[in-house]
């Protein structure tokens, strides 16, 4: 099973990896990258993919967690649909912006829109306003790469220590305790945080405070405020600063966390450490509740859980998008490909690629908010 997977997820790489590129050629690309049933089935579902008026071009930008996903659903919507996609992934903060602004014709988020920037969506959206649609679920992946060391467990007080520079070795004894017959060197810790805006930044803030309010004395948020540490543009900049530093940690969702970096368990409380899988990340979404009102779908996550086998550092990404007073030439592209991301066939996507599929009932109320765009 575990060569399986492994396997499974080099072909997943290799097809991200040229999904930018097709995302910029018409209808009737061929996809050769991959064998016999992975083709046939890549057909199947683009074959299911209801297109309706949608054409031109498409402009989002926003969370860079979500970009894999993103990449892939690209790949299938373009093929069905011929619509070119230019998803920038500059990070949560950069898309809410770009939205704001008129730029985009939906953002990605890690975040729900704040109460002043719903306000100030409504300056685009003629006659309606900026709503949160869950499409995207998974684990913030701690990563690290310590030479010698091929499995670690860390709980929320440890972490928040690492991260607010209170633990600054890796043979502390906090961490020693926690990792029983691990030998952990006498290294020193390099932290790695967000250095722009992060949807990430502020749900992995938001479970330090829920988790270890003591260890984490600041306020959640996109932008990072705790002293010390390293910074990187990205997800992907996080992620790789980690694979090239002996000694790092950085935390990323759980698609980067790979070539030469191991993922870290949590000790949650539950009988045994959880480690970050998309199964895991799906037990712990399951607990949330939908808050929003109106057509918003915003979600309330339950980061505290300490249910068996449930990752508690979890996330949920949001695709931002006018209820009503989307502009005319891209309402018909934008409802297309929504309406693909949280079908059956764009969420089974997810799991393939280290995403966690968001829960029936809250994807089928998503489905039918996509509908009603106007």
């Amino acid at each position: 099973m575990k060569l399986q997977r492994k396997n499974r997820r080099a072909l997943a790489f290799g097809a991200l990896a040229v999904s930018g590129a097709l995302a910029l050629t018409a209808c009737g690309s061929d996809d050769t990258s991959s064998g016999g049933d992975s083709s046939a089935s890549s057909t199947a579902a683009a074959g299911n993919i209801k297109c309706d008026d949608a054409k031109g071009q498409l402009l989002a930008d926003g969370s860079s967690a979500q970009k894999n996903a993103i990449d892939a659903w690209v790949k299938q919507f373009t093929q069905a649909c011929g619509v070119q996609i230019n998803y920038k992934g500059g990070g949560s903060g950069a898309g809410v912006t770009a939205f704001n602004n008129g730029q985009v014709a939906f953002a990605g988020s890690d975040s729900a829109l704040k109460p002043e920037e719903v306000t100030a969506s409504k300056k685009v959206c003629s006659g309606g306003q900026g709503i949160d649609l869950p499409m995207v679920g998974g684990p913030i992946a701690l990563g690290i790469n310590i030479s010698g060391v091929d499995k670690l467990t860390l709980d929320a007080p440890t972490i928040a220590k690492i991260f607010n520079s209170k633990i600054t070795n890796w043979n502390d004894p906090a961490i020693a305790k926690l990792n029983p017959g691990v030998k952990l060197p006498d290294l020193k810790i390099q932290a790695f945080h967000r250095s722009d805006d992060s949807g990430t930044t502020d749900n992995f803030t938001k479970y330090l405070i829920a988790t270890a309010k003591t260890d984490w004395p600041y306020e959640h948020g996109k932008t990072w405020v705790a002293k010390g540490g390293q910074s990187a543009a990205q997800s992907s900049g996080v992620a790789q600063q980690v694979k090239q530093t002996n000694g790092a940690i950085g935390y990323f969702e759980l698609s980067y966390a790979k070539d030469g970096i191991t993922p870290v368990s949590i000790n949650t409380g539950a009988s045994a450490p959880v480690e970050p899988t998309v199964e895991n990340a799906t037990k712990a979404i399951a607990d949330a509740k939908v808050v929003g009102t109106g057509s918003d779908l915003a979600l309330e996550l339950n980061y505290g859980t300490k249910a068996e086998g449930a990752y508690p550092m979890v996330l949920v990404t949001y695709e931002i998008v006018c209820d009503k007073g989307n502009k005319a030439d891209t309402l018909a592209a934008t409802k297309a490909f929504l309406r693909y991301t949280a079908s059956e066939d764009g969420q089974k996507v997810l799991a393939d690629n280290d995403y966690a599929p968001i829960p029936d009932d809250i994807i089928a109320k998503v489905r039918t908010t996509i509908e009603g765009l106007s």
